[in-house]
């Protein structure tokens, strides 16, 4: 999405030629009239998404000076533009002080208005990511601070703003890369316990044989090399929120303390003789279908019911590409920043590539690959031939796709069945579908009586054909279904296909 620039005239000739040079500088361009109608789009309950504005300074009933005023009493900092005929030294100076960030004179050329639209822009923007990055080391990180245009992303928001209003133990779901963590630090940012420690704990990089001591803590001389008391991760948190990621990768004995101490709100330190009380929220996150490691005896069943108290899952990148621009731009700003570069923006060429490719990676992927665009880059602007990965398979159809839309359940086992095109042998014990046989075959929507089948054997059916068509890969079976792995396995218990679903 490009950004959106407001232009406030009342002049119909300039806005005419204002919005024709805005749109070909590749910005979204959205039109008022007079300085309370650009009020309402800014400060009002009607306001929208502005990244930048081009004010008129001099308008009849609220004039340009007015609109800069109702902005800073409201504390909105988008940046202002003021053109105007009138080119004196007195009136520049009444509106950088009313908080314009740069001045043009009418008629204002194509080439000065996008420099200083190009550079409003990226000073509003490192101002905001230096803002961000503050508020993320200062554990003051909030649910605002999230990036995001995404109506599945604001559902997910929404969901956080009620867990930060409580204590209650938060599961973030979703796949690598999405941005669980930032979820994470968001509720905590956003809750009473800001003020107090934030502690990551990444589960599946702790050494086995270290779990509990790093999670609990040791006393001194307790086991060999522990050479002086150690309070553990459960310590450091307390008062604050602990974030355990990949919580699917904690050991089975590991599970077992974690689940007393969710429960008596105490830890043993190991090697320790007594219990140590602790206030902490937990917040975890997994990108496994813990449902299924409970079924397969990986995960207890008991700590699963203690942590998935209020589920959220994060969707991937590729079902909101709405997101894509914008968090290019946030990640160009931070990491042009970082290695000294005077990168500004990204083409629309290079923005309409990053929004074609499905990013297997999410979120971690498109910020590597801008970190690497950054590095290539020779000019103020980064565009396609600086992503030649992603350009090569966004080119040969491999990683392209459009925005997907996921359809109801039945809707989808219907949109299976109707275009399968083979059906093995559920006995055949093989778990996959032979090429040879795929060829000449559908799944009969018709009874030997010619009457249709009830959907309920047609969706079961469909999703058996799905479990065996991947080889039992249950995640990729939910995604090519378009469902949620948690709606997938209540449908094979519901369906009676538990006994299909592969062992491990």
């Amino acid at each position: 999405m490009a950004e959106v620039v407001l232009i406030v005239d009342d002049d119909p000739v300039q806005r005419r030629l204002l919005e024709a040079m805005i749109q070909r500088f590749g910005y979204r361009a959205t039109v008022v009239e007079s300085g309370d109608d650009a009020c309402k789009l800014l400060v009002g309950p009607e306001a929208e998404h502005i990244d930048a504005v081009v004010l008129d300074l001099v308008m009849p009933d609220l004039d340009g000076l007015g609109v800069l005023a109702r902005m800073r009493d409201a504390n909105i900092t988008v940046p202002v533009i003021v053109q105007t005929a009138h080119g004196g030294i007195d009136n520049v100076v009444s509106a950088m002080r009313a908080g314009a960030i740069d001045f043009v004179v009418k008629p204002a050329s194509a080439e000065r208005l996008q420099v200083s639209l190009r550079n409003a822009l990226a000073t509003n923007a490192l101002a905001g990511e230096l803002q961000r990055l503050k508020r993320k080391h200062d554990g003051t990180f909030s649910i605002g601070d999230v990036i995001t245009h995404s109506p599945a992303m604001r559902t997910v928001l929404r969901a956080a703003e009620k867990a930060a209003a409580s204590a209650i133990p938060v599961l973030v779901e979703g796949e690598s890369g999405v941005g669980k963590e930032l979820i994470a630090r968001s509720i905590h940012g956003s809750s009473e316990r800001r003020t107090k420690p934030f502690i990551a704990v990444n589960c599946g990089a702790l050494p086995e044989t270290l779990v509990e001591s790093i999670l609990f803590g040791h006393e001194k001389g307790a086991f060999t090399g522990a050479t002086e008391r150690h309070s553990g991760k459960f310590v450091e948190a307390d008062g604050g929120t602990l974030f355990l990621d990949e919580i699917a990768e904690l050991p089975a004995p590991a599970q077992v303390k974690l689940l007393r101490a969710l429960q008596d709100g105490e830890v043993e330190p190991v090697g320790g003789r007594k219990s140590v009380k602790v206030d902490v929220r937990i917040v975890s996150a997994t990108n496994r279908d813990l449902i299924a490691d409970v079924k397969a005896g990986r995960f207890r069943e008991d700590l699963f019911y203690r942590l998935h108290v209020f589920p959220i899952s994060v969707p991937p990148l590729r079902t909101r590409r709405d997101d894509i621009p914008e968090l290019a731009r946030h990640f160009l700003t931070r990491i042009a920043a970082e290695e000294g570069k005077r990168i500004r923006s990204i083409s629309a060429h290079g923005l309409a590539l990053l929004a074609a490719y499905n990013w297997p990676g999410n979120v971690r992927q498109l910020e590597n690959a801008i970190f690497r665009a950054v590095v290539l880059a020779d000019g103020d602007e980064i565009g396609a031939n600086e992503f030649p990965q992603i350009a090569a398979l966004v080119s040969c159809g491999a990683e392209s796709a459009p925005p997907l839309i996921e359809p109801s359940p039945a809707i989808a086992a219907s949109m299976v069945a109707s275009l399968a095109t083979s059906w093995p042998d559920a006995d055949s014990g093989t778990g996959q579908a032979p090429a040879d046989k795929a060829a000449g075959h559908s799944l009969p929507l018709t009874d030997p009586r010619g009457d249709v089948r009830p959907l309920e054997d047609i969706e079961r059916e469909a999703i058996r054909f799905a479990i065996s068509h991947y080889r039992g890969q249950m995640s990729e079976v939910a995604r090519r279904l378009k469902i949620g792995r948690s709606t997938l396995y209540r449908k094979l218990e519901g369906l009676g296909l538990d006994e299909d679903v592969p062992a491990g």
